[in-house]
């Protein structure tokens, strides 16, 4: 599905300033908002507006909105829901849902915990990006769970206490101890279900993993957490954090691949062709004649993908001269008879190591 473009939901312009961005969003949030709007899409649009908000009203992300596209923000797999939105940008309604029906709605819109696992990946699939299907142990609603009106709190959740002092009439609320805030309690657990009525189930969950994840990010799932205490509220999220499989030959450095060459002392010499391992095959690499160890050379764009989605990293080469520990008396009389040659007599490379490294990252 193609997402609508953020200027174009909140219908201002892309110059559109700080004060007009957060007008529109506003204007648009009252207009949609659920306890207001029975439609059946005005949820969908209160978000669509909500995440429309939340890109172009942080500087940062709307320069990587501006520049890249929706593909900015791949990373954040979770999207918006509801209790984001309330959470992070409520202050922007001010007094416009005060009345008892948005309280009532935040009160039925309880969140389940939140669930964490480990995903592991090779070089390959952090490369190309993957969906996994991953088993999941959830708490989800038990069948066969009864609740009943919780008469100690008459089914608000809160206990409000009026104490009369010097000052006057102070009133007191605070979660009720016997529904946890729920409003009603159970009359019947099954068996194997907890005081919340809810039961572990195993469930097999897809998680969709963007090319050029690093190690420990963190994607969120939404909606696959563990269900709300009787299942009266919505589900947690899925915490997904990223664990990388070190390859067997390439090292990674940020977006860029590592690899050592180990060549031997006559391809040095005389030149060589080369193969070469990448994250995702291998490449044929020419090694000049005469090629000093130590030297780097670069492949550009055969490292791994930025997750903002535009461009690659490289992959750094690394040469090696292997030296023979060992010779025969033929071959030592050979390199005895090279030795005092003028041309192999050492020379001082024509630019210094770190000057080399500078120049390969600057160009």
């Amino acid at each position: 599905m193609i997402k609508k473009d953020y200027y174009e939901i909140l219908g201002i312009s892309r110059d559109a300033s700080t004060d007009e961005i957060k007008k529109a969003y506003r204007k648009l949030a009252l207009k949609y908002h659920p306890d207001k709007n029975q439609e059946k899409q005005a949820e969908e649009k209160f978000k669509e507006a909500a995440e429309a908000y939340d890109i172009l009203s942080n500087p940062e992300k709307k320069k990587r909105y501006d520049k890249f596209g929706h593909s900015s923000s791949q990373g954040d797999s979770g999207g918006m829901n509801m209790e984001d939105i309330f959470t992070n940008f409520g202050d922007i309604f001010g007094d416009a849902f005060s009345f008892s029906g948005f309280s009532n709605y935040k009160k039925k819109n309880i969140k389940g915990s939140d669930l964490r696992i480990k995903v592991k990946l090779t070089l390959n699939e952090i490369l190309k990006g993957i969906e996994k299907k991953m088993k999941v142990q959830r708490m989800k609603m038990a069948k066969g769970v009864e609740l009943i009106f919780c008469k100690n709190c008459n089914g608000t959740g809160q206990i409000t206490r009026v104490t009369n002092t010097i000052l006057g009439i102070m009133h007191t609320t605070t979660t009720c101890s016997i529904c946890g805030g729920l409003g009603k309690k159970s009359e019947r657990l099954p068996k194997g279900v907890n005081n919340q009525g809810l039961k572990k189930k195993e469930e097999l969950v897809s998680i969709t993993i963007p090319p050029g994840v690093t190690e420990g990010i963190q994607l969120k799932i939404s909606g696959k957490g563990n269900d709300a205490p009787f299942g009266n509220g919505i589900p947690g999220d899925l915490i997904v954090v990223i664990e990388e499989i070190p390859h067997e030959k390439l090292k990674r450095e940020g977006k860029n691949l590592h690899y050592d060459l180990y060549i031997s002392f006559p391809d040095a010499v005389l030149g060589a062709y080369e193969e070469v391992p990448t994250g995702d095959g291998k490449a044929r690499l020419k090694i000049d004649a005469g090629t000093q160890s130590g030297k780097t050379l670069r492949l550009k764009g055969k490292g791994l993908p930025f997750l903002e989605g535009y461009g690659r990293g490289d992959l750094l080469i690394h040469i090696i001269v292997w030296t023979p520990k060992k010779l025969n008396e033929e071959q030592k009389k050979m390199f005895q008879q090279m030795k005092n040659e003028e041309n192999f007599i050492p020379q001082k490379s024509e630019k210094s190591f770190f000057e080399k490294v500078r120049e390969m990252f600057s160009s």
